[in-house]
């Protein structure tokens, strides 16, 4: 049975029949279970998360760990036919587990953390199944259906009206609009109808604020219209970050450069020395291979991002994918949805206009808290606020919140602030007849009494200008006076004034009756009324926002508005912000502007209202296209498929649907946009301290290599200073715990205070490069003068010691040397003692920790042996050190030295 209609344009026995439901008895509980077993649970199917298979396996795709696993093989074989223990091919293959363990912990941490996050939709709804009500849970939902729909209750899947009683229903979630929808069973809408103006449908993932209903169910699961959403993303692959890019390309520099060096040693050697000095020559390249990859980068990296996370998460933000974390350093645009996101999805009233003047009115969400401020308001406004209203004002625990309308609520809140609550007027006042709101008449009223009075009051409120025609006279103070074309002109004046800043207007009207009408003629009483005034409300801004939007600029960052709300209302919030507001681009604008007209105009436009999810997709790919970095807010469904496009997608983590979430790079944790700046924050330090230990580490590994290609050259002998074993120890110990706690050096003020990171500029910019080839020249100049030095000093025929001290001497120095260089790498520009070390103390842990290993590996006897040291006299550790606090005193003599430069 195929279930896919357009349920708006056909009547409700047509869509009985092609459910072949009943509108009374519902389905049959035999054929609801047949349905389920054909059709499938209710459930969106995920798209966005990854198996731990899967996680695990991305572990290995790292260029650099692969050739590792090469040089490993290739030490094995030769160990093998030399019969010795294959040392350096273990330690190469534990370093390659302990990355991919390292990796998978923590992205499978994150994943784990996002479940629980997620919450069910719907977990429970009311049915009615062979004529008996009973509660299901919403995943044994199927086509046919009848659902009770109440205040309060979440939809579960889409469905076709039956009955609404004053039933309104919020569709931010789907649609992105901040205003309730009106639904009712008829009429019969055309094919063409938006999905928006379906008001015959209820879909999955909405909510009802108001009223009551009853549905039968047309779709379920990804044959939703959220579901169809859901499936958006699965055309939509996930962009590489700026790390991730750079590291690729890191990688394959250095994986290039180490196979031409081992291509060049093997040929060249072989050329001159001949095939008898085939192995010597590989065994030679193997370990220039093993020094050009820095195989404590990627374990450092992965250390520092998941450092990144906690301090984030302790800012709020959960990171899902570890590149990510860096990736917001580079952020140059954040598209942010307006509703909930920018704004609190709270409507807030924050002038009252009466006869009197405009009276402002303060505070902060449903907080019935606040200042009025200006002219008297007439005491029966307040009474229609709180007694014409169908939802409920409470609090729970200790916050304000409301079940109904947030229009409803605003007003309800406004009566608050007046001193009116309804449980205290329900003690003397009684609703005795109502007439609900229907968007042909736009306005609601109801009939009140209070005790021990013979007179009714008619209470009214709704749209200005149908409400308007309706009135014969206002209310001034205490007393009314009659209509001039003067006064209604100033009414509607300022309705329209209001509305062009992005506020939503309700007027306010009375009459007294001496009797109470019947029911039917309630609607005919609605004329000859009295005006009281209008009140004007708006989806209020969160308060750090604003905040959060001008640091956002000071730091280079672009914040871009996309909602599917009204123009004037999206302009306003925008200007309220701060936030670039001369233009709003309607989504009829965007179907009419081709691709390459689209990327000019996203340079310009920084507000964009009434799109839906495809205009998200189309604006980001051009913003993308012109070489931005975006980050995509959101917590609606319709936020999904461009939260997965942006390089940083970031849901909200308590407001957001389960779709955005599995969409996202990143989910705020307590749907705050200010934690968006706090995690940039982090994203810059993260990355700035990768550069600083890249710089770090590659700067010795130079020197290494260059110190290994040189060694047959200036000495007698074929041979090299350095094992495979012993490079894996100076790259994973000696570089890595140093490199290890430069991760954690803090930032600066200047953080924030200077462009985005370029997302096209490689680890070598900036003077990177250069860097890294002076300090590897200072290393080979120094390691190499000592090898020379040290390895005739340890062959002279009164040499009592080990020949190969040479060896263990060179070994020494360079690690040595690299101590001096992380104190000194701290600042481009501080001197090391300029720059306190208590603001890092791990570095001065990490360095005395690393220099105490290194002695035990030169004097303890079984690591001694393992490692294929010597131990080393007074002499010989003298000249070590002196030789290795060059690099320490040039590196520092440097800084003094451009202190000058920039001076002169």
């Amino acid at each position: 049975m195929m279930f896919s209609q357009q349920w708006h344009a056909i009547s409700l026995d047509e869509a009985l029949s092609v459910l072949d439901s009943d509108a009374e008895q519902g389905l049959a509980t035999a054929a609801a279970a047949e349905r389920l077993a054909k059709i499938g649970s209710n459930e969106l199917t995920e798209s966005g998360g990854r198996s731990r298979l899967r996680i695990l396996t991305d572990q290995f795709s790292n260029v650099m760990l692969l050739m590792l696993i090469g040089v490993a093989v290739v030490s094995g074989i030769l160990d093998w036919r030399a019969q010795v223990m294959p040392k350096d091919a273990i330690a190469i293959f534990a370093i390659v587990l302990l990355n991919a363990l390292l990796g998978y912990i923590q992205e499978s941490r994150a994943e784990q953390a996002l479940k629980a996050l997620k919450a069910l939709s719907a977990p429970d709804v009311r049915v009615i199944r062979a004529g008996q009500p009973q509660t299901l849970a919403a995943r044994e939902l199927v086509p046919g259906d009848l659902v009770l729909l109440e205040a309060g209750d979440q939809i579960s899947a889409d469905g076709r009206l039956l009955m609404a009683a004053s039933l309104q229903v919020r569709e931010s979630a789907l649609t992105g609009e901040a205003t309730t929808v009106a639904k009712a069973p008829q009429p019969v809408l055309p094919p063409e109808t938006p999905l928006a103006d379906r008001k015959n449908l209820v879909f999955r993932g909405t909510e009802v604020v108001n009223g009551r209903g009853r549905m039968v169910v047309t779709a379920t699961g990804m044959a939703t219209e959220l579901g169809r959403i859901a499936t958006l993303l699965q055309g939509v692959e996930a962009e590489a970050t700026p790390l991730q890019r750079r590291m690729g390309q890191l990688g394959n520099w250095l994986v290039g450069g180490s196979l031409t060096l081992v291509a060049l040693v093997v040929v060249l050697g072989t050329l001159v020395l001949g095939w008898g000095a085939f192995e010597d020559l590989l065994t030679v390249s193997l370990s220039m291979a093993v020094a050009v990859v820095p195989e404590g980068l990627p374990a450092v990296v992965t250390v520092t991002l998941a450092l990144g996370t906690q301090r984030m998460v302790r800012r709020h933000a959960l990171i899902r994918r570890l590149p990510a974390v860096e990736t917001l350093g580079s952020v140059t645009t954040i598209c942010s949805d307006k509703t909930g996101t920018l704004t609190q999805n709270k409507m807030v009233v924050q002038s009252v206009l009466s006869a009197a003047g405009e009276t402002q009115v303060k505070g902060e969400g449903y907080s019935p808290v606040g200042e009025l401020t200006g002219p008297p308001v007439p005491h029966l406004l307040f009474l229609n606020c709180a007694l014409c209203n169908d939802a409920a004002l409470q609090k729970e625990n200790g916050d304000w919140a409301i079940v109904g309308d947030p229009t409803e609520g605003a007003l309800l809140t406004l009566a608050g602030k007046s001193g009116m609550f309804v449980p205290t007027l329900e003690q003397t006042w009684q609703r005795v007849g109502e007439v609900p709101f229907s968007s042909e008449r736009k306005r609601m009223s109801v009939v009140v009494q209070q005790s021990g009075e013979a007179n009714y009051w008619l209470l009214v409120k709704g749209s200005v200008e149908g409400l308007l025609a309706q009135c014969e006279a206002y209310q001034q103070d205490e007393s009314i006076r009659p209509f001039d074309q003067q006064v209604r002109s100033h009414i509607l004046s300022a309705n329209e004034r209001l509305a062009s800043q992005g506020k939503r207007v309700l007027g306010f009207a009375y009459r007294q009756l001496a009797r109470l009408p019947a029911a039917e003629q309630l609607e005919v009483t609605e004329q000859q009324l009295v005006w009281l005034g209008l009140v004007a409300m708006a989806d209020a801004i969160r308060p750090e926002v604003k905040q959060a939007v001008k640091e956002c600029l000071q730091a280079g960052i672009r914040p871009v508005m996309i909602t599917g709300d009204h123009p004037l209302t999206a302009q306003a919030i925008a200007a309220e912000l701060g936030i670039d507001h001369d233009q709003a681009v309607t989504g009829t604008i965007l179907e009419a502007t081709a691709q390459s007209d689209l990327e000019t105009l996203v340079k310009q436009a920084s507000v964009y209202a009434r799109v839906s999810p495809e205009h998200k997709l189309r604006i980001v790919r051009a913003l993308q296209t012109g070489h931005e970095i975006v980050a995509m807010t959101g917590d609606g469904v319709n936020d999904a498929p461009a939260l997965k496009q942006a390089e940083i997608g970031i849901a909200m983590g308590i407001t957001g649907t389960d779709v955005s979430k599995e969409a996202s790079d990143m989910v705020l944790l307590d749907d705050n946009f200010a934690s968006i700046v706090a995690a940039t924050e982090e994203g810059r330090v993260v990355y700035g301290n990768i550069r600083r230990f890249v710089k770090y580490i590659l700067g010795s590994n130079i020197g290494e290599v260059l110190t290994i290609a040189l060694s047959p050259l200036l000495l007698p002998i074929v041979d090299v200073p350095l094992t495979p074993l012993q490079i894996l120890w100076m790259n994973l110990v000696t570089d890595g715990l140093p490199a290890l706690a430069l991760a954690v050096e803090p930032g600066g003020p200047e953080v924030m205070r200077r462009p985005p990171n370029d997302p096209r500029e490689g680890f070598f910019s900036r003077g990177l490069g250069a860097y890294m080839i002076r300090v590897g020249l200072v290393f080979t100049v120094t390691a190499t003068a000592l090898m020379v030095w040290a390895y005739h000093y340890t062959h002279q025929p009164d040499y009592g010691g080990n020949p190969n001290t040479w060896k263990t001497m060179v070994f020494t120095m360079l690690c040595l040397a690299q101590m001096g260089h992380a104190l000194s790498v701290r600042s481009s520009t501080q001197l090391a003692i300029e720059r306190s070390i208590w603001l890092n103390p791990f570095v001065l842990g990490a360095v005395l920790l690393t220099t105490g290993l290194q002695m035990v590996l030169i004097y303890v006897e079984p690591v001694r042996n393992f490692f294929g040291t010597t131990s080393l006299g007074p002499t010989e550790m003298a000249v070590c050190v002196g030789f290795s606090t060059l690099l320490f005193v040039w590196l520092e003599c440097e800084k003094l030295f451009l202190r000058r430069v920039r001076k002169g």
